[in-house]
């Protein structure tokens, strides 16, 4: 079981990141880093398609702690990996987020690590969600009512920025700077 520590004199703050497949995903290895070097400590969930994007090797190594990519493994007995990091978590943050995971996360779905730990989750851990994705995904009537729907959840979205995406489209649809993205962890956890 996860157990708070003390850093000096200040309780650190733990963050569940949950890493969904899009090509932003590269983007969770600075985050990562640069929550660390704040002073956080960072518990990643990575969604199989993140893997293809990202491995999870190189967020452990980043964040000092194993990273959760199956909801079935349970290395310990007597623990349920998606029920006690949702119940140790002190923000909960998917980023980047895909129209898939979002559709799931809006819909009540528990088919991997990151949506069976968000279900799990206490109602008063802070959420944010940092949308990647194409502009016409983005921009969809389904994906942006699935958006809604998180908002209505107590989801914070993190909005993306507009700029020449992966596809070589321009528009909005790209993962937020990691300075907003830090900038919004740290206004939900800093007194």
């Amino acid at each position: 079981m996860l157990k708070p520590y003390m850093k000096g004199y200040v309780m650190t703050k733990r963050i569940i990141l949950a890493v969904s497949g899009s090509i932003s995903a590269y983007k969770a290895a600075d985050l990562t880093s640069r929550l660390k070097k704040k002073g956080y400590d960072v518990h990643v969930i990575m969604t199989e398609a993140a893997q293809a994007f990202i491995t999870p090797l190189t967020l452990q190594v980043l964040s000092k702690n194993p990273v959760h990519t199956d909801v079935m493994e349970e290395k310990l007995a007597d623990r349920i990996n998606h029920i006690d990091l949702g119940k140790e978590a002190d923000l909960f943050i998917v980023a980047p987020a895909s129209a898939n995971t979002i559709a799931k996360l809006a819909n009540g779905m528990a088919d991997n690590m990151l949506t069976a730990t968000a279900l799990a989750l206490p109602s008063t851990t802070p959420k944010l969600i940092a949308p990647a994705m194409n502009t016409k995904m983005y921009d969809n009537p389904l994906t942006r009512k699935n958006l809604d729907t998180l908002h209505d959840l107590g989801y914070q979205e993190i909005l993306p920025k507009s700029g020449v995406l992966a596809c070589g489209d321009t528009g909005r649809g790209a993962l937020a700077d990691i300075d907003v993205i830090l900038e919004a962890i740290d206004s939900k956890l800093i007194n």
